[in-house]
C-alpha cells in the first residue's frame, strides 16, 4: 500500500529505515562475501541481506551463513545461523542494537565489522538473549569461526584495499 517506505527493517517490534550504503560498506560486504564463500562447509550456504526471522524482529543482516540448503527456505526464512555479519561504517549503534535479536534467535556467533576503525566486534555463546562471550579484533588479530572452524579470516585482508 506504500505506508512504509522501503528499504525497511522490523527490529523489537518497530520499523526502521535502512540507511543507503557507502562505497566502503559495500566493498567490505563484497571482500567478505567471497571470503566465506571460499571456505564454507558443504552443508551451509551465504545469504547476502535476507531476512531472519528472530522472536520479535525480522533483520536482514549483511551476511549470514546458514546450515542447510537454499531450498529448505523457500516457506519461510531461516530463524537462526551459525553466523551473522554486519558491516557498519556510519550505522554502528543501530547495527549493535542487533545483538540482542540474534541472541535471542540462537545465532551462534555475530561479527561487528567496523570499517573506519579496521576492527571487528566478535559476539558468541548466546544465553537468555545475550551473547556472553565478546572480544575486539584488530588488523593484527587472527579470526577463527567457533562454530565454523574452517572459516578463518584475517581482519589485515579483509581491510587491505589492494589484495
Amino acid at each position: 500500500m506504500g505506508l512504509i517506505p522501503e528499504p525497511t527493517e522490523l527490529l523489537y517490534g518497530s520499523i526502521f529505515k535502512k540507511m543507503s550504503k557507502s562505497p566502503l560498506h559495500s566493498a567490505l560486504v563484497q571482500r567478505l562475501l567471497r571470503l566465506l564463500r571460499e571456505q564454507l562447509p558443504g552443508d551451509c550456504f551465504v545469504r547476502q541481506e535476507q531476512p531472519l526471522t528472530c522472536v520479535d524482529s525480522e533483520p536482514e543482516p549483511d551476511l549470514a551463513v546458514i546450515r542447510g540448503r537454499e531450498e529448505d527456505f523457500w516457506d519461510s526464512h531461516p530463524t537462526t545461523a551459525e553466523l551473522v555479519v554486519e558491516v557498519a561504517v556510519t550505522s554502528r549503534e543501530y547495527d549493535r542494537t542487533k545483538t540482542r535479536a540474534y541472541a535471542q534467535a540462537g545465532v551462534k556467533e555475530f561479527w561487528l565489522v567496523i570499517g573506519p576503525e579496521q576492527q571487528i566486534e566478535v559476539f558468541r555463546t548466546p544465553v537468555a538473549g545475550q551473547f556472553t562471550s565478546t572480544c575486539v579484533l584488530g588488523v593484527t588479530n587472527e579470526l577463527t569461526a567457533e562454530t565454523l572452524p574452517g572459516i578463518r579470516l584475517s581482519p589485515s585482508q579483509l581491510f587491505l584495499r589492494q589484495p
